[in-house]
């Protein structure tokens, strides 16, 4: 890993991927019932990356997927990758945006990166956000799918999730 670079695993470490720095499009909270559901928390701290610019070093076959759509607002299907030895959940994928992925902030291994360039950018679904949490500070929101468009993000809204 060098500087320009960042390494990704699960709690286990059988899988893990690298990407580039500069491949983040962007990073962010969402506070939807279905991320809450599916991380087991009150909300999600998520970056996009197009699929090419994850590098599988180890264990992508161990990888376990699991999709549906019947809580997602778009309605597409969003399929979730977990490692098959310890669970955690590594990254999303909606149907409806090809070629992204959303991995999750916390598999990130370097926590340094988490504070700097892994901060969030964007704050959605705050309707749906737990009373004791007053959101991110300073970033935009929106009470829906952010329109990640507005960023220069590929695709619009490559999230999918639930109200």
């Amino acid at each position: 890993m060098s500087s320009e670079t960042a390494t990704a695993s699960c709690f286990c470490g059988a899988c893990k991927y690298e990407f580039a720095l500069s491949s983040v499009q962007t990073v962010f909270v969402c506070s939807c019932k279905d991320c809450r559901k599916v991380s087991a928390s009150m909300f999600a701290t998520n970056f996009i990356l197009k699929d090419s610019d994850m590098h599988w070093l180890s264990g992508e076959e161990k990888l376990t997927r699991w999709g549906q759509s019947a809580t997602i607002d778009s309605h597409n299907t969003m399929t979730n990758s977990f490692c098959s030895i310890c669970g955690t959940l590594l990254n999303r994928q909606s149907s409806g945006f090809p070629g992204l992925s959303l991995p999750r902030v916390g598999t990130v291994d370097d926590i340094k990166l988490h504070d700097e360039v892994l901060k969030p950018k964007v704050e959605q679904y705050t309707p749906s956000r737990v009373a004791w949490f007053h959101g991110v500070g300073g970033v935009p929101t929106s009470e829906g799918m952010f329109p990640f468009g507005t960023l220069g993000v590929a695709g619009d809204t490559p999230t999918g999730d639930d109200k």
